[in-house]
């Protein structure tokens, strides 16, 4: 199971009702934020979540209101007595950038260890998932995320009697290792079925609608993405300031076919985002409203996948 939360969903600054971009991701007792906008900290206690288990974050780019929550949420698990490292993934520059917000938050007993991505395409391994990264068009270099998780097939009991796997080597080729015994290899593709459906959840923000966000969202349980502007004839402004409206969104949601899309990283104009929904469901019927601590669960299919909204 994945659980995912919408923690922020404003842009450029922060409102009463409405913090800064931010997303968390729970799976298998780690914990992924994605930016960490002013308000991520508050939103994340009152989602009851713990900041505990954050064992990795990924910055999309260094503009201020992505980054400025920063400062206040590694306080806060330094203070909770964190001891192990913090992975924090982002564009170049995103070291530099953080290392400078903590000066006002020095002596944190833990290890931050920096990744900074370089090119259009990255794909890290994490803690029984995998971290893609591709890079959007903003004013800045930009990169949107996704969560994958990936599946093995079925434990194939015949196929393993078949070619003689040893049954003391079941076990860790399930775990996708590869085993040598009395001289043979023996492959995890030896006892397992075909590979089952994962889970994939698809982040983007700060971008104008280029070809790789439907591309990498493609397969996508979920789909997340900036929606700035809502309201009619703003489309020259996203071009100039390099963000998207919200039809522009539904239109790679679309061409991603997605089963569902949530807006996000609304300007702060955009006092009542629902009155401009309905030439989105025009262009794509399932996309929601993001709004602050949205939450959904992802389930295997093997559960009986179901995705099931919270809040």
């Amino acid at each position: 199971m994945l659980d995912v939360c919408l923690l922020g969903t404003s842009g450029m600054m922060p409102l009463p009702r409405r913090a800064l971009t931010a997303l968390m991701t729970r799976f298998n007792g780690s914990s992924l934020l994605i930016d960490c906008g002013e308000g991520t900290q508050v939103s994340i206690r009152e989602k009851g979540w713990s900041m505990h288990d954050i064992d990795t974050i990924c910055i999309t780019h260094v503009h201020g209101d992505h980054v400025s929550g920063l400062p206040g949420l590694l306080l806060s698990m330094g203070n909770a007595e964190r001891k192990d490292a913090l992975r924090i993934i982002g564009p170049k520059g995103t070291k530099r950038v953080v290392e400078s917000l903590l000066i006002v938050a020095p002596g944190l007993p833990f290890p931050i260890l920096f990744e900074e991505l370089s090119e259009p395409f990255h794909r890290l391994e994490q803690n029984g998932y995998y971290i893609e990264a591709f890079r959007v068009n903003h004013t800045v270099t930009c990169y949107g995320y996704s969560q994958v998780i990936e599946r093995a097939g079925k434990f194939d009991l015949e196929r393993a009697k078949e070619q003689c796997v040893p049954m003391a080597a079941w076990n860790r080729l399930q775990k996708g290792e590869t085993v040598e015994a009395d001289g043979v290899r023996y492959t995890p593709d030896m006892v397992l079925g075909e590979q089952r459906k994962g889970l994939k959840v698809t982040y983007c923000t700060d971008t104008r609608p280029v070809p790789v966000i439907a591309a990498q969202a493609a397969g996508a349980d979920l789909f997340i993405c900036e929606g700035m502007y809502g309201e009619p004839g703003m489309e020259s402004k996203a071009k100039e300031n390099k963000h998207m409206t919200f039809k522009e969104a539904a239109r790679l949601a679309k061409e991603a076919k997605v089963p569902e899309m949530w807006l996000t990283h609304f300007s702060p104009s955009l006092v009542n985002p629902k009155q401009y929904m309905d030439e989105v469901w025009d262009i794509f019927p399932n996309a929601q409203l993001g709004k602050d601590r949205k939450s959904m669960e992802l389930l295997f299919e093997k559960e009986e996948y179901k995705n099931q909204r919270r809040g």
